[in-house]
This record gives C-alpha cells, structure tokens and sequence, in this order.
C-alpha cells in the first residue's frame, strides 16, 4: 500500500455492523477537512483539540442519523473554553458529500493552562437536529461530566436515547514530509438492544446519577457490548489516526470474530452556508438605531462568518428592519 491510496479513504465516514454482537459503528477519517476547520483560526493548542474532537464525533454522529439537512453539536462552559459549535449538513444526494463546519469561542484574558476538557468549566453538551423547514428542530442536552467531550457524547445517548454507545478518538498534526497539517480519526461504537423499552427507576434516579450502559443492556446483550469494549480498548492512536491503516484493515484487527460488515462509505467535506443574504437576514432583527451603532467611520457595516472567516461589508441603509426608513430616520 502507498501513502498516495489513503485518499480512497481519508474524508470519510465508514458504516459497519458486527453481525455477532448486533452492534452497529462508524470510523470516520478526517484530513483535509480538520485541517480546514482548525486553519480558520488561530487557536491555542487546548482550543485545538477541543474543536479537532468535537469534529470527530460530529461525523460519527452525522451519520448515524438520516438528516434532511442538520445535525449540530454545541459545548458551553462558565470556563475559558466558552462554546464549540459544529454543524454537519447531510448530503443532499446519494454519492454526494456531507459538510462539516465547527468553530470556538474563548477568552483568551483567562488561563488556558491544563487540560483542554477542564477549560469548558460548568456547563451542557448538545445535540441539535434540525430536519428543515416544515419539521419541528429536536434538541437534546446532558450535563458536562467525565472528563472528555466524547464522554459526554456517551452520556448523552444513554441518558436521552438509552442506546450504549462507546467512542475511541485520535487527532494530531501530521510531521509526514508534503502531507502536513491536521489528521485525526475515530470509532463510535452502539448497542442496538432488543430487550423490552427501558424503564427508568423510581425516585428520580436518572437525575441523581449519570445512566450506564449496564443500566440498559442485561444478560447477552449486556455480554457482547462489554466484549466489543475490551477490543475497543486495543486501539491505538496512530491506527485511528492513519495514515498508513485503512479503515477496514483497523476494523479487521480489531473485531475479525464478531464478524464486521461494511457498507458504503460516506465521504465528507468542509463547508460552510453562510452567505450575503443569510448575513443580511439575520440583521433583520435590529433596528436602523441598532444598525447606525454598527457603521463604522467609512460608511459600512462588517461581518465576519465565526466558521470559514468569510468577510462581508454591507451598506447600512439596506440592513434591518426599518431599513426602508432609515434614510429619513432622525432617532
């Protein structure tokens, strides 16, 4: 194998199933599209990896879902790290790619010393899905707790969807000569139980501690998912990372005796929506006082897209909702 054939699968999202076990999974490769989503801003090193796994488990959990357009995931803490957004839009036709964006706000007046997680503070991981227009958005949100973003990922699915899941993320900046820059992969791992529904236990006990898969699974289902664990557990960094192991070559060593089943993978890109007249829309809410603050000494008001930096400048008089009027408006 060559480094040049790892195209085939970088920018991707690889379904499978272990046919043994009844569960299903997903290993994702991110190249290009990390070292996108990270070079739109200068972060410090612990913002970095904070956005560089919140992009991981956005397309592991992008596809998953049959979305007719949006799946985003949100972080916000009382810490220095304040918020990391991501968006994935699905495809919009078979064979096509998704689209992946994300971005972080922090303060950089405070320490960003320590680990990356410890910087989120307080605070709630989200889920969001929005299927478009006419269909009502889903949110879901879990406490931050455990110790990682994909911990709380974790928790969320068994809190909210009582389904186990398990995810293995690696990322760095790749030292390989002419292929530089940000790589990063990983494994999500999901229990399909087919028990009965899930009884939550008296007393509000849900809210008192965080669900665990052994509250969910029982007996040989229970059996299967602690198996696909312990091998789960083998992984290391630099196969998730990649280059040189192909994603099915990893899910081979890592699960040949629960009898993996692959299907078509989905490949993915970076990309962002934003756009003149969706900056212009959502302007609307201000008023031609609130616009006039925004002008600056030229004449015109600015904005910067938080996901792909693209700059627009606007003239203020068509901005708002007294645009119409602003011309003559002496408030």
């Amino acid at each position: 194998m060559t480094l040049g054939s790892r195209i085939a699968w970088d920018d991707t999202v690889l379904p499978f199933q272990l046919d043994r076990s009844d569960i299903r999974g997903r290993i994702t490769r991110l190249d290009s599209v990390l070292d996108n989503v990270l070079s739109q801003h200068n972060y410090p090193p612990a913002i970095e990896a904070l956005v560089a796994e919140m992009a991981l488990l956005t397309a592991l959990v992008g596809q998953t879902i049959k979305l007719r357009w949006k799946l985003s995931l949100q972080v916000r803490g009382d810490g220095p790290a304040r918020l990391i957004a991501t968006d994935y839009y699905g495809p919009t036709e078979a064979g096509a790619p998704a689209q992946l964006r994300a971005y972080a706000s922090y303060d950089a007046e405070r320490s960003l010393d320590g680990k990356p997680f410890d910087l989120i503070g307080k605070g709630y991981f989200a889920i969001l899905i929005d299927q478009g227009k006419g269909m009502t958005p889903y949110q879901g949100i879990t406490p931050i707790a455990g110790g990682s973003l994909a911990h709380c990922a974790e928790t969320y699915f068994a809190q909210s969807e009582q389904l186990p899941t398990r995810f293995a993320l690696g990322f760095g900046k790749s030292n390989h000569p002419g292929h530089g820059g940000w790589r990063g992969g990983g494994v999500m791992l999901q229990s399909m139980p087919k028990a009965s529904p899930f009884v939550a236990p008296e007393n509000n006990e849900t809210e008192q501690r965080l669900m665990t898969a052994h509250d969910i699974l029982s007996g040989e289902e229970e059996e299967h998912w602690e198996r696909a664990n312990v091998l789960l557990d083998t992984v290391e960094d630099m196969e998730l990372v990649g280059p040189r192991v192909q994603p099915t070559e990893l899910l081979v060593r890592l699960f040949h005796e629960e009898g993996p089943r692959v299907f078509d993978a989905q490949p993915v890109e970076f990309g962002c929506t934003c756009s003149p007249d969706k900056v212009r829309q959502s302007m609307s809410i201000y008023s031609a006082r609130d616009i006039a603050h925004m002008t600056t000494p030229e004449g015109i008001v600015t904005a910067d897209c938080q996901f792909c930096g693209a700059h627009y400048e606007f003239d203020p008089k068509t901005l708002g909702f007294e645009a119409e009027e602003a011309p003559g408006d002496d408030a």
